[in-house]
């Protein structure tokens, strides 16, 4: 807390009663005129447009006794109501700004004025009150350095002195002066100026008497002369979209997710069961919100089997088509689904269900939108301010100045807040390659190479590593996911031995390959090979996690049975082939909403999804497959375990010429799973396969299966592996493989 050069009554007396004095109450006696502020001095009180109001405002010594200054223009009088009962009167000085002597030591008060007719109106006064911003976080601010900035800067309605109101603080380092601005005030600011409190650039004032639920913005005084206003950058709540104002907020919530939280610490989410079920709040079943989402979501997740959902962002964003990708409210959850404290009612209700949740984290990039980031306090300050590093043309958005330190400071913190606010489990840092690279998407003369020449983004890395360490550092048992698309290296290398430090890399070549290679038509597979194998052989470079997401069903791509090649059976078989080896695959997964019971139409925000497809038994049978792959891979360690270990893995045959690839998983303990997938649209065999050892091997899942809408080709739940040498391992096996299917089996030595 910043020091008080004011002395303060050691235990700060109730609040005074809004109410007329009681009879009893005593009128001081009027003193000395105690002399009249320079004109230009008092101007700048009564506009609100003085940097420091509370160095002439408020109450200060005056000899033994004390001056009282405040602003009320209009009115007729103003009493200043003091905690021992006595009542001081104020004389008007000029322009509405009012003062007077009260005797004896200095306590708390109220002010009473009263306007021509109307009974007196008795309020608290903003500048009799310390500041609510310590010097410690003051300076932990400057140096970049402060973990929990939103606990400091922004509105937060508690006491101070002893007194409920809400505290205002805010980072304009440009600006000349600020103020408070909203419903309380009739969006007038002149009566709530800030006061600048260091070089840092941080404002502040206390308003007592402020509740939850008042809307607010600050209002700044540029360089340039000019007032503009703009929603609070560390807003935790904030008005629906369209309108922009911030809100005071409170969260009552108290969770019930300890022994989530308790596990979560204890155990390594990068070598563990982790398949993920992407969506879209607004678009998964439409008009539910935070609380309404809690019931359905949780029984769809159940019944299928995922392991985490991952929610496209949820931090405030003013276009909805943009899927919450331009975020303007970094610290608050969009109020389009209800109250921050709902979210946590739904994260809460997931994770007493067993349900992890990863978010999306968008800090590569924010909009242009005059009234939130962009050139805050009058000139770039979020931003850089060189549009060669400060602005994203593909997108039409601003990049942050990731080398400024208080920037940097702001994003750090805003990735702690939701892991430790709303005990998100993991983030997904989105186009993380738009950080890495200074001549992202642009061409020749359009980036400033590096110190040293090059391209890379120094201070982005720097912050990129920063915030995981930090991350990882104070939450144990959280996942941090990059989406980067190019090969740089030590994505998921930690940040001490030079990596970026994140856990899991999405695996975008995997990707890209898998889905050309399955729109072929399975006549031609076998001439594009390579790109289903191609994984293969970078597979343990980075911790990789498998996407299908939100971007593979948009803007012309199509559904993902929309991609596939023949009729509607080939379509959904394809689907069915296609998921199967990628729950095989090493890697995590993420499936995006739709997919898992084969979507017809290409995805759009502004509708639900097709859930009617469900009534034919073919989409159903797609939906009862995408269950038994979840079951089968949460209770098989080989298929998890090892995924980021080339013990983990170990390819059998890479059989163009039949489309067919196969290979095994491995757990620690020396389990193995057999996978056999088969592109092409003939039923294989019988066909040879070599096997670590002979014995019993079970089909755990056969995608073919007719309860999955297949043609029930199979080999009658089990194959018989025998002690015949084939292709360099000690045991075979011949099977039938069916068309456009994938067998898993699990091997049981000795029998």
């Amino acid at each position: 807390m910043a020091e008080d050069k004011r002395p303060v009554p050691k235990k700060t007396p109730a609040k005074a009663s809004a109410k007329k004095p009681p009879a009893a109450a005593t009128l001081a006696p009027a003193k000395a005129d105690p002399g009249i502020l320079h004109p230009d001095h008092v101007a700048a009180l009564v506009e609100g447009r003085h940097p420091r109001p509370h160095d002439a405002l408020g109450q200060h010594p005056h000899g033994d006794d004390w001056l009282i200054r405040a602003v009320r223009p209009l009115a007729k009088s103003v009493v200043a109501l003091r905690a021992d009962g006595t009542r001081v009167e104020l004389q008007h000085v000029d322009r509405g700004l009012w003062q007077g002597v009260a005797p004896g030591p200095g306590q708390a008060y109220e002010l009473e004025a009263t306007y021509h007719e109307a009974p007196p109106h008795v309020s608290g006064d903003p500048y009799r009150f310390v500041p609510s911003v310590g010097e410690i976080d003051l300076y932990l601010w400057g140096e970049g350095r402060h973990e929990q900035i939103w606990q400091v800067l922004g509105a937060h309605y508690r006491p101070h002195e002893g007194v409920a109101g809400t505290s205002f603080s805010v980072w304009a380092p440009h600006a000349q002066a600020a103020r408070v601005i909203g419903d309380f005030n009739s969006w007038d600011g002149t009566r709530h100026a800030m006061r600048r409190l260091d070089d840092s650039g941080v404002w502040e004032l206390f308003v007592p008497g402020l509740h939850p639920g008042t809307t607010y913005k600050f209002q700044l005084l540029t360089a340039a002369g000019e007032w503009v206003q703009r929603a609070d950058p560390m807003a935790r709540y904030t008005q629906t979209p369209p309108e922009t104002a911030s809100v005071v907020g409170q969260t009552l919530f108290e969770w019930g997710d300890g022994d989530w939280m308790q596990q979560r610490a204890a155990t390594d989410p990068h070598n563990t069961a982790m398949s993920v079920y992407e969506l879209h709040v607004g678009s998964w079943r439409p008009g539910l919100g935070y609380r309404d989402l809690a019931d359905q979501l949780i029984e769809y997740v159940h019944e299928l089997g995922f392991t985490h959902v991952e929610f496209l962002p949820l931090a405030e964003h003013p276009y909805g088509p943009s899927w919450g990708y331009q975020v303007t409210g970094y610290y608050a959850p969009t109020s389009r689904f209800g109250h921050p404290d709902d979210l946590k009612y739904l994260i809460d209700r997931l994770h007493r269900a067993g349900i992890g949740v990863i978010m999306d984290w968008v800090p590569g990039h924010f909009p242009k939108d005059e009234w939130a980031l962009a050139r805050f306090d009058g000139q770039p300050l979020y931003e850089h301010s060189d549009p060669r590093l400060g602005e994203q043309m593909d997108w039409g958005t601003l990049i942050f100045n990731f080398g400024d330190s208080q920037v940097r400071n702001f994003l750090v913190a805003n990735a702690l807040y939701w892991l430790e606010e709303f005990h998100i489990d993991g983030l997904r840092v989105d186009a993380v390659a738009s950080m890495l690279y200074l001549d992202y998407s642009r061409k020749e003369g359009e980036w400033v190479p590096n110190i040293h020449g090059g391209r890379e983004n120094l201070q982005a890395i720097t912050f990129l590593q920063e915030t995981n360490a930090t991350a990882y550092k104070r939450n144990p048992g959280i996942v941090m996911i990059a989406e980067e698309s190019t090969s740089y290296p030590g994505v998921t290398e930690p940040s001490s031995a030079g990596g970026l430090g994140f856990g899991l890399k999405w695996n975008m070549g995997w990707m890209h390959d898998s889905l050309q290679y399955i729109h072929e038509n399975p006549m031609w597979r076998s001439h594009h090979h390579n790109d289903i194998t191609f994984s293969f052989v970078y597979a343990f470079s980075e911790k990789f996690l498998l996407p299908i997401s939100h971007d593979e069903v948009v803007h012309g791509k199509g559904s993902l049975l929309a991609k596939m090649p023949g009729d509607q059976w080939q379509k959904l078989a394809n689907v069915r082939v296609f998921l199967a080896y990628m729950w095989a695959h090493p890697g995590k997964q993420l499936l995006f909403m739709g997919s898992e019971f084969g979507q017809p139409s290409e995805w759009s925000e502004q509708r639900g999804l097709d859930w009617w497809i469900l009534d034919q038994p073919a989409h159903q049978g797609l939906q009862r497959l995408v269950r038994q792959l979840n079951r089968v891979y949460r209770e098989q360690p080989a298929l998890w375990q090892q995924d980021n270990s080339e013990r983990g893995f170990e390819m059998l045959t890479s059989d163009a010429e039949n489309n067919i690839v196969a290979f095994l998983r491995w757990s620690t303990d020396g389990e193995a799973i057999a996978c056999l997938v088969n592109f092409g649209g003939n039923p294989v065999g019988p066909y040879r396969i070599g096997l670590p050892y002979a014995g019993t091997w079970s089909e755990i899942v056969n995608s073919d299966a007719e309860e999955y809408g297949g043609s029930g080709v199979g080999n009658f739940g089990a194959v018989h592996a025998t002690d015949d040498e084939w292709q360099g391992r000690p045991a075979s096996a011949e099977l039938t493989i069916p068309p456009l299917a994938a067998l898993w089996l699990k091997g049981s030595p000795g029998r």
